[in-house]
């Protein structure tokens, strides 16, 4: 049974791209945020668990280990148009702004660069895309990491399968659950929608990929 709540994180809030579907698991007995596409979250609350689904889209769950505070984002591409890591286009949709938003915003939660534990998920290529939006993502993800000089602890990327992901930043677990076919074609449509919007630029609403 679920309760949903107002989110209450002691985090900022108010910055662009931060998740706030946030319910009480009662069967758990934990807070849970849903992190769609172009969102992330940081919590330094122990009852919190970061959930998402991924398809082509890659998550980042990081944290520092001494201080237990932790995050996760979800991007559905590499980089904007023009390729540059530092981004024209600030938008967390895109791998190199999610990922330089999300540390940045550990950082100013008082975690320490050298304390982070760095684990990835997703780049399935689970649309009929001839692109390989997943391989792609795959493979910035961790060229990301390489080029920033931050270690990589734990992958699990790639394949044809979209995956559920729980994060646990208290403790850094991670609970990965490879979907079915059916939930697949699912996540691969709302994925093929979402990347049409995107390209026209013309962002109206937010694709859903959970049941309430």
């Amino acid at each position: 049974m679920a309760v949903r709540q107002p989110a209450d994180t002691g985090i900022d809030n108010g910055a662009s791209g931060v998740a706030t579907r946030r319910f009480y698991d009662t069967t758990s007995a934990v807070w849970m945020v849903k992190v769609f596409p172009g969102e992330f979250f940081v919590t330094a609350k122990a009852d919190e668990v970061l959930v998402t689904v991924l398809g082509s889209c890659v998550s980042a769950c990081i944290r520092d280990q001494r201080r237990g505070i932790g995050g996760m984002n979800h991007f559905m591409l590499p980089h904007s148009h023009a390729g540059n890591w530092a981004g024209d286009l600030q938008s967390t949709r895109f791998g190199n702004f999610a990922m330089e938003k999300l540390i940045n915003e550990l950082m100013k939660a008082g975690c320490s660069r050298d304390s982070l534990e760095i684990k990835v998920f997703g780049g399935g290529n689970v649309t009929d895309s001839q692109n390989a939006i997943g391989t792609e993502n795959s493979e910035f993800i961790m060229r990301y990491l390489e080029a920033e000089g931050l270690r990589c602890v734990a992958q699990d990327l790639g394949g044809q399968l979209p995956r559920r992901i729980h994060y646990y930043p208290a403790t850094g677990k991670v609970v990965r659950r490879l979907l079915g076919t059916g939930e697949s074609s699912a996540v691969a449509r709302e994925e093929t929608e979402y990347v049409s919007r995107l390209s026209s630029r013309t962002m109206a609403g937010e694709i859903q990929l959970f049941n309430d």
